[in-house]
């Protein structure tokens, strides 16, 4: 049985005739008749009475009928329901962030964006580390990530640059060096410091690194790691330490911690959108395309 099986029976059902039935589904009537013949053999039973003019529903029929065209209703809600689907009107896309950069800018406002755009798809914003996210998007987990820009995505990767960010000094409020008016990395040797590990983003932690040797910071004092901005904010506003951190920290900033300019310091650090190059979900396009 085939879709244009119960389209014929319905028309003529609903006709109860051949010839109109016919005419309006623009085929010929024996063609139409040997098709109502077809599905009547297959199914095992008649459908229609025929009369000496038109013809009549059997009591199987009329039930048959109802379901007819229940089952073509639902038909054709699917194409549209799927029709919405690949014209990105509507699905779900996963987008992962680093939380750093999520307070302000570029992540909470293409998000905004995107739902103004597309007021009946589902976005899912994860949070997660850069190096979780490029295994996430690459696992087809994520649709696309926020994350640390690195210079070698491999081939199955893409990404736009979406926006850069100092790095600053974040130090307890009255600690001795919020009163120094032109801050050196030089004058932060032997002061306690928290930072994030080399496993989170081995590239942007050797950058860092290598700047802060280079102006005279070659062995800080270490007292804690931690895996992401807020919770370094917070060791710092607990008088653990002080700590590198992007000035985007200024949106999410304790208020007992201040974030003070390093003059020697010119490390930024820069944040990527990334996608792998095949992923053609027509939702992803047009969040490209707010972006």
């Amino acid at each position: 049985m085939e879709l244009r099986h119960l389209r014929y029976f319905v028309a003529v059902g609903e006709e109860q005739h051949f010839g109109r039935a016919a005419k309006y589904l623009r085929v010929a009537q024996p063609a139409l008749s040997r098709q109502i013949q077809d599905l009547e053999r297959e199914i095992g039973f008649p459908l229609f009475e025929r009369l000496p003019r038109g013809v009549k529903l059997s009591v199987a029929g009329k039930l048959f009928l109802e379901d007819a065209r229940r089952i073509l209703q639902e038909v054709q809600e699917a194409i549209r329901r799927a029709e919405r689907v690949a014209s990105g009107k509507v699905g779900t896309l996963r987008v992962g962030f680093v939380e750093s950069i999520s307070w302000q800018g570029v992540v909470p406002e293409s998000f905004r964006r995107f739902r103004q755009k597309q007021p009946d798809a589902e976005l899912t914003p994860v949070p997660m580390l850069s190096l979780a996210q490029l295994e996430a998007v690459r696992s087809g987990r994520l649709d696309a990530g926020f994350i640390v820009s690195i210079d070698s995505l491999g081939e199955e990767l893409d990404q736009k640059p979406v926006v850069q960010h100092k790095i600053v000094l974040a130090a307890p409020k009255g600690h001795p060096l919020t009163r120094q008016t032109r801050l050196q990395l030089r004058d932060l040797n032997g002061v306690p410091f928290v930072r994030f590990p080399r496993r989170v983003n081995p590239a942007a932690y050797d950058r860092l690194v290598e700047a802060c040797f280079r102006g005279g910071l070659k062995s800080p004092q270490i007292v804690q790691e931690a895996d992401d901005h807020a919770t370094i904010l917070s060791l710092v506003s607990c008088r653990l330490g002080v700590a590198l951190v992007s000035d985007s920290a200024r949106w999410h900033c304790p208020r007992g911690v201040a974030l003070l300019p390093i003059l020697d310091l010119n490390v930024r650090v820069s944040f990527s959108l990334i996608w792998r190059r095949d992923n053609r979900a027509p939702l992803l396009q047009r969040f490209l395309d707010v972006l």
